[in-house]
């Protein structure tokens, strides 16, 4: 209701601003015509001013006195005017009527999302017409940006077109050199896969031998019945994204969290330094691998890590442990849009879980299997790719879709590695990321509705922790399966354009209307918020009501008249925020 309100309120502004186009259109006409007609042509010129305006002889008797002009009441003409005067009001009169159809325009453009404007999704015919001979996308990708920002993808065509949005291939990259980078990406992959198989033999062989010292001393002391090895480090495990809320929990020396096998002697990532969060102040700049280090690859990201210290050291076998959790929990709802992988045979799923180490499947479809097993593998080069990072949860629920619409392994890591350049600041323990996303939502609110904004901070709410989980898994739990792709994918498209730079040039006319944003989700986020406001304002008394209702809003958002509100943010507060 209130943005219908909202709309209503813009069409009488929007008419009141046409009415007042035609006046200074009239106006600027007028005088031109008094400048360069003479006397006989300014008596003219009043009667068209009169007769265009609707107004009565005061009213133009009104007009000519500002001219320096006068009419007698037998319709006479006064001296010539001061036609310096008249031509510096026809400037003025120019400019205003400049300014004020900039305004208009700016205010009046619909979004790219609303109902009339939205365009279909991008087909498969439309795709391949927009590369040329050598398979470069014409004009460097704009037009393809556009399609995809205004109306996403079809399904059919995820899997080839988000490597483009996801900066695995550039732009302006001809078929050739896309298959040059697939082929070394496809090595690389491959190479941290070795790396984690590695870990799992290195685990076996260790849980052997102090399984078998046992026999004969009783140094070992942290054996559970079983006779394996858990991790006796503490371990801090990234916040978990509740129904409810988001808690910090930390792993002390739990003998019984074993439900996995991944219990076992620990293996370690490199650990140069930590930061503040870290309370392991000990370690020191120069720390060399153990022999039981998995390794990455020599690569330009390595050497690009190598340059600034990782932020935290955090076990790999914990992070194991978790992502096996996190893989076995994932959610169903792919099922349906990813019907090749649903139909995976037993055989299939098995022989993949086998190669990962997935254990206490047997409750699950063979779907199911298959696709945590996936999660798995992928997860696991991931944290070994970006170590500073690692695993944390909420992280499954970000690559579930992307492996669900890309069945190959290695380009679905380098698609979750180009999506995480972005999202992994929501993983940090400082959460540095997180805040400074909660805080420019605050400021869009306080922005857009300053009445909102004043009961938030009544109820001490104004950081708008209760939107972290939007902030954190962008969405994807308030979101269905395909509106949370769609979602994405124009966050994508705004992202690639500007990393790209064409926003600088090639949009013209789009910029105007809704200036590309790496900040889309934000702008959502708030919008989300502000469909609520009567409700929060006249309802709620705590920050917990408003935390149940944004976790309520799952399944009943529709993703396009949300970008359509979030559309207005952006267009009026872009440039402040």
């Amino acid at each position: 209701m209130v943005w219908r309100n909202l709309g209503k309120t813009t069409t009488r502004r929007r008419n009141k601003v046409n009415n007042l186009i035609s006046f200074l259109l009239v106006l600027l006409f007028s005088l031109m015509f008094d400048v360069f007609s003479g006397g006989d042509g300014r008596r003219t010129g009043y009667g068209f001013v009169e007769g265009a305006v609707g107004k009565s002889d005061g009213g133009s008797g009104a007009i000519f006195w500002i001219t320096g002009g006068g009419v007698g009441a037998s319709g006479a003409s006064g001296s010539q005017s001061n036609v310096g005067i008249a031509i510096a009001m026809t400037v003025m009169a120019g400019l205003a009527v400049a300014a004020t159809l900039v305004y208009s325009n700016r205010g009046h453009l619909q979004s790219p999302w609303s109902k009339r404007r939205r365009k279909h999704a991008l087909q498969p015919k439309q795709w391949k017409a927009l590369f040329d001979e050598d398979g470069r996308l014409c004009d460097g990708g704009v037009k393809f940006l556009k399609k995809v920002r205004s109306g996403g993808i079809h399904p059919s065509l995820r899997a080839e077109v988000w490597p483009f949005l996801l900066g695995v291939y550039d732009l302006k990259s001809s078929k050739e050199e896309r298959d040059a980078v697939k082929t070394k990406n496809k090595k690389e992959y491959e190479n941290l896969r070795k790396q984690c198989q590695q870990t799992y033999i290195r685990r076996d062989n260790s849980t052997n031998d102090i399984s078998d010292s046992n026999h004969d001393s009783d140094d070992v002391s942290n054996n559970n019945d079983s006779g394996e090895v858990v991790d006796t480090d503490s371990h801090q495990v990234k916040e978990e994204i509740s129904d409810t809320t988001t808690t910090t929990t930390t792993n002390n020396n739990n003998n019984n969290d074993n439900k996995d096998g991944d219990d076992v002697s620990e293996v370690t990532t490199k650990t140069d330094t930590c930061s503040s969060d870290s309370d392991s102040s000990e370690e020191t700049d120069n720390m060399e691998p153990s022999p039981a280090t998995p390794q990455k690859p020599k690569t330009t990201e390595e050497v690009k890590s190598k340059t600034s210290l990782p932020y935290r050291s955090e076990s790999f076998a914990t992070w194991q442990r978790i992502i096996r959790l996190d893989a076995i929990r994932a959610n169903d709802e792919w099922i349906v849009y990813s019907p090749s992988q649903a139909s995976v045979s037993v055989t299939k799923a098995q022989e993949l879980a086998k190669s990962v180490v997935l254990k206490d499947y047997t409750h699950l479809e063979t779907c199911r299997v298959f696709h945590a097993a996936r999660l798995v593998s992928i997860l696991e080069a991931y944290a070994l790719y970006d170590s500073e990072i690692g695993y944390c949860q909420g992280m499954s629920d970000l690559l579930s879709p992307i492996i669900s619409v890309v069945e190959d392994d290695s380009e679905a890591f380098w698609c979750f590695v180009g999506f995480m350049k972005k999202a992994r600041h929501n993983f940090r323990l400082d959460e540095v990321g997180i805040r400074r996303q909660l805080n420019i939502v605050s400021k869009i609110i306080k922005g857009k509705d300053s009445h909102l904004y004043r009961h938030l901070e009544e109820l001490q709410a104004e950081d708008c922790f209760f939107v972290y989980r939007m902030v954190v898994v962008l969405f994807r739990r308030e979101l269905n399966f395909e509106q949370t792709l769609c979602l994405w994918e124009v966050m994508w498209a705004d992202q690639t354009a500007i990393r790209a730079g064409i926003t600088k040039s090639g949009w013209g006319r789009m910029r105007l209307r809704a200036p590309p944003t790496d900040d889309l989700l934000l702008y959502a986020i708030a919008a989300c918020v502000l469909q609520k406001r009567k409700m929060i304002i006249e309802k709620y008394s705590s920050m917990d009501d408003i935390l149940r209702e944004c976790n309520s809003m799952a399944g009943h958002l529709d993703v396009w008249k949300l970008l359509d509100d979030a559309h207005d943010l952006v267009v009026t507060l872009h440039d402040k925020i």
